[in-house]
């Protein structure tokens, strides 16, 4: 059957179904597990992503390494990238997300709290979901963007396709899905408590420096980095149509001018606007532009870390990047 698929046998009958089976299984994928599975489990939802396997948490250094090395052998001009238009959440928002699974105690007591202050929001005659699970997947939404919530919460409803759905849309239960989102963020208690919590754990700091880190491994890691217009600063747009905005590319351009000689202080104090991502995007662009064969190169070297934060280290060729 591999075989079959791959066209290793000549013949009309033969091309013809590994095509038809090449039409097929992209859409089956498509709306079987990225836009269904993927609005149904929820454990981590920056692991559901196109492309992505909710079950793998990460991968190890190693395994890292393991994967750039073959990379580098067998698809050195493969396309690298951390948001696309088809993004479930950005790379920002991902990477802002990942933080809670890194404090997975806070995380479940703030969660339990919330969900049991919130549910005098719940419209008590409607099928509106009170599960830990759903009310997780609002909260890590909100954490990793709270503005454009209503839309984000309709489009995760019908693609989920339990209680509506695109093709069935049940208008009560998507109106109680509106009202109870605007009741929440309409609870100056809830999000006073939901400031505290992001506030406390950094979220946003912290989450900024994630993405610096993963913004470095795209511009050195084997593979051609891919930037997503309007990607080249911090970016929190969840899936379509948010992520499909226009983006302003005169404050983009004018940015840059103003901060590509800057010295690192004065582009760290302007850390809201985004500059310090589209700064570290401008000097990698620039090192691989004076360095082509370098980043262009089959070969790949991972390099060990050693002493007390070798752990949070990741070094590869002549680069060595911290997360």
């Amino acid at each position: 059957m591999g075989d079959l698929l791959l066209v290793q046998y000549e013949g009309a009958n033969e091309a013809e179904f590994s095509a038809r089976f090449q039409q097929v299984t992209p859409a089956v994928m498509a709306k079987g597990v990225e836009d269904t599975a993927f609005y149904r489990y929820n454990r981590l939802v920056s692991l559901n992503e196109v492309g992505g396997d909710p079950g793998l948490f990460g991968r190890s250094v190693e395994a890292f390494h393991a994967h750039c090395l073959k990379t580098a052998e067998k698809w050195p001009a493969t396309m690298l990238t951390l948001s696309t238009h088809d993004t479930k959440r950005s790379g920002d928002v991902r990477a802002r997300t990942n933080l809670l699974s890194e404090i997975p105690a806070e995380w479940e007591s703030a969660v339990r709290r919330w969900a049991e202050h919130n549910e005098r929001h719940r419209a008590q005659d409607s099928q509106t979901e009170t599960s830990n699970t759903s009310c997780t997947r609002r909260c890590r939404s909100l954490a990793g963007r709270r503005a454009r919530l209503v839309a984000f919460l309709q489009k995760a409803a019908r693609e989920a396709n339990v209680h509506t759905s695109w093709i069935n849309p049940v208008q009560a239960f998507e109106d109680a899905l509106t009202q109870f989102a605007g009741s929440v963020m309409a609870d100056a208690e809830f999000k006073s408590d939901l400031e505290s919590f992001i506030g406390r754990h950094q979220l946003v700091a912290l989450g900024r420096l994630a993405s610096l880190a993963q913004t470095t491994l795209l511009m050195t890691s084997p593979g051609v980095p891919d930037l997503y217009q309007g990607t080249e600063v911090w970016n929190l747009s969840l899936v379509d149509p948010d992520n499909r905005r226009p983006v302003d590319f005169g404050r983009l351009a004018s940015l840059l001018s103003e901060i590509r000689s800057a010295e690192l202080s004065d582009v760290m104090a302007r850390a809201d606007e985004g500059a310090p991502k589209l700064w570290l995007i401008n000097r990698l662009l620039e090192q691989r532009r004076t360095d082509p064969e370098l980043f262009g190169s089959s070969s790949y070297m991972p390099l060990t870390a050693s002493g007390a934060k070798a752990r949070h280290t990741v070094g590869l060729s002549a680069i060595a990047c911290w997360s």
